[in-house]
């Protein structure tokens, strides 16, 4: 796995999410002359400590600003292209887990970003979550444990892994 000069993990993006997500980058980055525009115009209004059109349209600002920072930082460090192949489970890679407590309880998903998500019916698991942490570098029969949020210790089974082709 690869990391960027700061020491995080380099999220790896299809080139169909990469374009989805720089156009969302730059539709949000259109629209911040509206939202100031409607921010002045709620300024107008008066008495700002009892104007909830100004204080909403803030809070709106402020989300859209915190997806532009995440965003320009996500596309900054991804690895855009063909998933990469691995010997060891890795992001980018679609995963079959067998979860040891349940005999026929398995699961596959994508160990990826979650920005994935729209283009890809799989689940996308973080690789920063407890599951993806616990499954990196993991190869087919190994067996790992991981705390579940619940507080849980569940132990799962990697059946298979490959790259994501989607």
């Amino acid at each position: 796995m690869s990391t960027t000069d700061r020491g995080a993990p380099v999220t790896w993006l299809s080139q169909d999410a990469h374009d989805r997500l720089q156009a969302e980058l730059d539709d949000l980055i259109k629209a911040r002359p509206v939202i100031a525009a409607e921010i002045n115009a709620r300024r107008e209004e008066g008495d700002l400590r009892e104007n909830g059109g100004y204080h909403a349209a803030r809070e709106e600002q402020g989300k859209q600003e915190h997806r532009i920072s995440y965003l320009k930082e996500l596309l900054r460090t991804a690895q855009v292209g063909d998933a990469p192949t691995a010997d060891a489970v890795a992001p980018g890679t679609v995963v079959t887990i067998h979860f040891d407590d349940d005999a026929s309880d398995t699961e596959t998903f994508l160990l990826g970003s979650r920005e994935i998500s729209a283009t890809t019916d799989l689940t996308v698991y973080s690789p920063e979550s407890a599951l993806g942490k616990a499954i990196l570098g993991a190869h087919n029969g190994d067996t790992v444990t991981y705390t579940a949020p619940s507080g849980a210790d569940i132990k799962v089974t990697v059946v298979k892994f490959a790259p994501f082709e989607g």
